[in-house]
């Protein structure tokens, strides 16, 4: 990504003081990871975000559920203030706007959305670069992992709810990172009969991540409140400790039933 060269991931030990401190995408201040109380230390803190059931933790939020993407706010955001959009900015927004919205098919995605898009394309953005770098840069690895994931699909409620799970012991003899499994959950969502698609993910910290895709009148975001997550209508997660893969699954297939 441009200027991800300049990204760094702790502040500095001198307790520096900034004008203000942005949080974006973030639907409650867990996102913000490790640093969390350090960073609401600094004042105004604001929050631009689209997540359904924020939970507010600023001084000053913006809040829109309605928008495709915290990108598209940003993209709108710029040219209220009549800023200068570069080549690089409008690479990176078209980026956080074409994932946030499934590659444009998830039913956030508006007119307005599209338009933003095609803004964004006369600043030199070329499509096929981004989803090259994106869909196209898979490792054999993690091409093994996938095969192996794709093993463990089940179906339930007559193939309306489909589980994916993925093992610490897989992630190792694989050699491949959680990070590696991004954009798996898109494959059993893509089945004709499933309304939700779940995604069990294992980490080595005894935790399991857990990501639901939904389509149609289905609300993930709902049952990941109650598990303590969030996320929107039809995207959300949550991550839960001292449980099994299997019991977990057991929980959220009691969970769906009644809503397929």
């Amino acid at each position: 990504m441009p200027g991800s060269d300049r990204l760094i991931t702790e502040l500095p030990g001198n307790e520096e003081t900034f004008d203000c401190a942005v949080s974006l995408d973030c639907g409650d201040k867990r996102r913000l990871g490790e640093g969390v109380e350090q960073l609401l230390r600094h004042k105004p803190f604001i929050a631009i975000d689209h997540h359904a059931g924020h939970q507010t933790f600023a001084d000053v939020s913006w809040v829109d559920e309605h928008r495709s993407s915290t990108g598209e706010m940003i993209y709108d955001l710029l040219r209220c203030l009549d800023c200068e959009i570069s080549q690089e900015t409008a690479y990176c927004l078209y980026t956080a706007i074409l994932t946030d919205t499934g590659s444009f098919k998830y039913e956030s995605t508006t007119a307005h959305t599209l338009r933003v898009a095609a803004d964004l394309l006369d600043y030199g953005v070329k499509p096929a670069e981004i989803c090259g770098h994106i869909f196209d840069n898979y490792s054999k690895n993690r091409l093994q992992l996938l095969q192996s994931v794709l093993g463990s699909l089940s179906l339930h409620a007559e193939d309306s709810v489909a589980f994916i799970s993925v093992s610490q012991d897989l992630l190792n003899s694989t050699g491949t990172i959680p990070a590696d499994t991004e954009l798996f959950i898109n494959f059993p969502r893509s089945l004709k009969t499933v309304k939700v698609a779940v995604f069990l993910k294992e980490t080595a910290d005894n935790l399991i991540g857990v990501s639901m895709r939904a389509k149609g009148e289905v609300d993930v975001a709902e049952v990941a409140r109650g598990f303590g997550g969030g996320g929107h209508r039809n995207a959300a997660g949550f991550k839960v400790a001292d449980i099994s893969l299997a019991q977990l699954k057991e929980q959220l297939l009691a969970k769906f039933l009644p809503l397929v």
